[in-house]
């Protein structure tokens, strides 16, 4: 099948979007897809089954990707600082890109309302969104995506979670994303008192839409606790500690996570001791 070719199912696309390393066309083909699934003019999955999901998502031949511990030490300061971070930032967003949609299409056979795919369907959209500012961001700043190294950790997330909607949903949102609501409002201070004003505007939205995506998370991960009849604050605790290397690190925003519907019983008997 073409990658012009409209997709033939909400599964079909998803599929194609995490199995395309051409930049553009993951973007582009997110777009159709939710175009086509909220005009409701997609099936969930083709009656005749088709491909699996990738076991890898489709990557560009730049960024180099390392394992974690082998990745440079990041600049902090001046214009190298502002492309180190907003390298870092559209790497997390593109496997975000990659992870919603993993989940919409590994799991579009499961027993799940499909209110679950509306959901989830806007989080990927708005994933895709979110690395093309920070994409056009480092243009306008002189640098591009793919120019610096990169670190291939996120993925695993994916690798541990392929056969458990709990624990993606626990892992991917609840952790993950939540992280993102505690480190964010640092950032974009930052960048206003270094006067990037047009860096902190796109790291407001990603802020909102993060928020919005927790929750959907918290709501759904409550819906498959109350379906098995598992109390969600144990249940989370459980696959996180299974899923997850480490603990969970100190400080929160309470305020946020709590806004979204991941209350601290969730995660603070999770804290990592040190010192």
């Amino acid at each position: 099948m073409s990658l012009d070719a409209a997709p033939a199912s909400l599964w079909d696309g998803a599929r194609r979007i995490v199995s395309t390393g051409d930049l553009d066309e993951k973007i582009r083909i997110s777009h159709a897809t939710a175009r086509s699934w909220f005009a409701r003019a997609l099936s969930l999955r083709e009656r005749t089954g088709g491909q699996p999901m990738p076991a890898q998502p489709g990557r560009p031949e730049t960024p180099l990707l390392l394992p974690p511990r082998d990745m440079p030490k990041r600049a902090v300061g001046g214009q190298a600082g502002r492309i180190a971070l907003l390298h870092s930032l559209a790497h997390i967003e593109l496997n975000a890109v990659d992870l919603t949609w993993d989940l919409v299409g590994r799991f579009a056979g499961h027993r799940i309302p499909r209110s679950f795919f509306d959901d989830w369907v806007r989080v990927g959209l708005e994933e895709a969104k979110h690395f093309s500012l920070l994409r056009k961001r480092l243009a306008d700043v002189g640098s591009s995506y793919g120019a610096l190294p990169a670190h291939h950790g996120l993925w695993e997330a994916a690798e541990s979670t392929g056969n458990d909607l709990t624990a993606r949903l626990a892992v991917i949102p609840l952790v993950l994303e939540a992280r993102g609501l505690d480190i964010s409002p640092n950032m974009i201070a930052k960048a206003r008192r270094t006067g990037d004003w047009e860096t902190a505007d796109i790291l407001e939205i990603i802020y909102r839409d993060e928020k919005r995506h927790v929750a959907f998370g918290a709501k759904w991960f409550r819906f498959l606790c109350d379906r098995e009849r598992t109390d969600p604050e144990a249940r989370f605790q459980h696959l996180v500690r299974r899923h997850f290397k480490g603990g969970l690190k100190p400080p929160f925003n309470d305020r946020a996570r709590a806004e979204a519907g991941l209350t601290p019983g969730f995660y603070r008997p999770l804290v990592r001791l040190t010192g």
